[in-house]
């Protein structure tokens, strides 16, 4: 059984998914390096030279191609916004993998987005701290629709990486 995580930027899906993924013995597959890696470009390139709508549909061909792969068992750290476009999250949940929603508060969200804003084109233009969480909020609301459709729903509060692991392989194991 596959697991794809999914959550706002900054909530751990690659963090987390590597972890775990080492932990079970499964491939870990960060879903925005694989996309960059295909196109032979970052995602922000992606974002410059071809636009943002070149950018949905490749995700949405390249998820079905990964969920098509079936000879490793493997953790995907989806992109921030992947399940929330076109026909995605109805792929994901079609193809019987286990999709995790990682459930980080906005105000921790906040704080980790704004130690790494300068490495986020998406967020970059944020001027103080009160500004993106504001945009985070926004963004949550709007997406939350979407994570909450996960298969399992993992509400992150004071747990470490490692107790987050281990919350998700009893769940599912």
């Amino acid at each position: 059984m596959d697991i794809y995580l999914m959550g706002y930027m900054g909530s751990g899906k690659t963090t987390i998914g590597q972890r775990l993924a080492k932990h079970i013995g499964y491939d870990f597959v960060d879903y925005d390096q694989f996309i960059a890696e295909k196109e032979k470009m970052s995602i922000s390139q992606i974002f410059e030279t071809k636009g943002e709508i070149y950018f949905r549909k490749k995700e949405a061909h390249y998820l079905k191609e990964i969920l098509q792969e079936t000879n490793t068992k493997k953790i995907v750290a989806l992109g921030g916004g992947t399940p929330c476009y076109g026909s995605n999250l109805q792929d994901i949940k079609e193809s019987g993998v286990q999709s995790i929603y990682i459930n980080v508060p906005v105000t921790e969200l906040t704080n980790r987005l704004w130690e790494a804003k300068s490495e986020r084109p998406v967020i970059a233009t944020q001027q103080s701290k009160e500004e993106l969480e504001e945009f985070v909020r926004k963004h949550l609301f709007e997406r939350g629709f979407y994570y909450n459709q996960a298969s399992k729903v993992l509400k992150v509060q004071e747990q470490t990486e490692a107790m987050i692991v281990e919350e998700i392989v009893a769940t599912l194991f």
